[in-house]
């Protein structure tokens, strides 16, 4: 299953201007754990809800501090055509969890995260099993 089929479309963005206490009430409105920076539609950087809670340490006045002062530059990437398999490859690389999905030209199309690797495999499990079962009528885990 290609990575674009793994993940939401609708990706939560914003620029590096924008202000910390804006992407929190976003994470937080929409159940998210991360907003891409943009700039021309490509991903240019990624703030998480980890990086607002450490940013709390570093700055006085955190409500306004800038995204570009805390977010995370040049995120991990992963093509939209790569296998879902690749998603786990680029945790282990990159030691993150979430990638901005991009297309050909880095045109960002979508977000995957480890949560929906896990989703998906546990999905996958579930057929295999079900399989198990009507192949194997006497077969009892």
């Amino acid at each position: 299953m290609p990575v674009r089929k793994l993940g939401p479309e609708d990706v939560a963005t914003t620029d590096r201007e924008t202000e910390l206490e804006e992407i929190t009430e976003t994470l937080a409105a929409e159940g998210i754990g991360a907003v891409v920076v943009t700039e021309d539609d490509a991903p240019v950087g990624i703030i998480t809800d980890r990086d607002a809670a450490l940013a709390i340490h570093e700055h006085d006045d955190i409500a306004s501090v800038s995204v570009e002062e805390v977010m995370t530059e040049e995120p991990a990437t992963i093509h939209e055509d790569e296998e879902s398999i690749e998603v786990s490859r680029a945790i282990e690389e990159h030691n993150v969890r979430r990638f901005p999905v991009v297309d050909d030209d880095g045109t960002l199309t979508g977000i995957v995260t480890l949560d929906d690797l896990v989703a998906t495999i546990g999905e996958q499990l579930e057929n295999v099993s079900e399989t198990i079962e009507v192949q194997s009528p006497e077969y009892s885990p």
